[in-house]
């Protein structure tokens, strides 16, 4: 390969083809290969490494805490959850109807592991998502009243396809916090998936919430299309007994 045509390679963004052209080159020689052959392989090679990099991307930015997956999840361990059930949410047809689906059960279930799952699924199907924690969201919507960037960060948010909140719980908001929430969800309602997890059934969210009417809006609109699982099973964090 002339260094010229290695230049024009890496302009172009085909890197993946200047890597290899001397190989299948080499390769299609001894072959005696026909051009459209050569050429269809060094395509789909790069066309495979594009998807690659627009996967490690896409979960790089959607700030998974660890790669769980549906096949590694322990379900023979958690008999509160029903495996053919995740592996229907697997299907990802709740993304593009815009459906929500909220985890309910206590610290240690599971939770956080399936929402995970379907988060990386969504991601290695080509869709957005962001993976994050209830405490740090709040935290986020509390700092962004101070330089008036909330509008900024809902518009952002709204945009994801899959946003994954985790351990909705007993927290200490300002009223200001709920309503920027309410917002939030208020615009990714019927229009964009979200999950949640927690640790509350609905009827206990106005007291971190507050502002019952507030409360029941979202709840109306989170419920409206959405899919409650209760986890009633063992803490898979406590220790084994052999």
């Amino acid at each position: 390969m002339t260094d010229e045509m290695d230049q024009l390679l890496k302009n172009l963004r085909l890197r993946r083809i200047a890597e290899l052209l001397d190989e299948e080159l080499g390769k299609a020689e001894k072959a005696d290969c026909t051009y459209q052959a050569l050429l269809l392989r060094l395509f789909r090679a790069q066309w495979h490494h594009n998807q690659e990099q627009a996967l490690a991307w896409r979960i790089d930015r959607a700030r998974l805490p660890e790669k769980w997956t549906l096949e590694t999840f322990p379900f023979k361990k958690q008999p509160g959850i029903s495996q053919r059930q995740m592996k229907t949410f697997a299907e990802l047809e709740f993304v593009p109807k815009a459906e929500n689906i909220v985890f309910i059960g206590p610290t240690g279930v599971g939770k956080t592991g399936l929402a995970s799952a379907l988060l990386l699924k969504a991601l290695q199907n080509g869709h957005r998502g962001l993976f994050i924690r209830a405490q740090d969201l709040f935290d986020e919507m509390y700092a962004s009243l101070a330089d008036r960037s909330s509008r900024k960060l809902i518009n952002r948010l709204a945009r994801v396809d899959v946003l994954v909140v985790d351990e909705m719980g007993y927290l200490n908001l300002k009223p200001e916090q709920t309503n920027i929430f309410f917002k939030l969800m208020e615009e990714r309602y019927r229009r964009k998936a979200t999950i949640i997890t927690t640790n509350l059934k609905y009827d206990e969210w106005h007291n971190f919430l507050g502002n019952k009417p507030l409360v029941d809006a979202l709840l109306s609109r989170l419920r409206h299309q959405c899919h409650t699982v209760e986890i009633d099973g063992p803490s898979l964090r406590d220790p084994q007994v052999t």
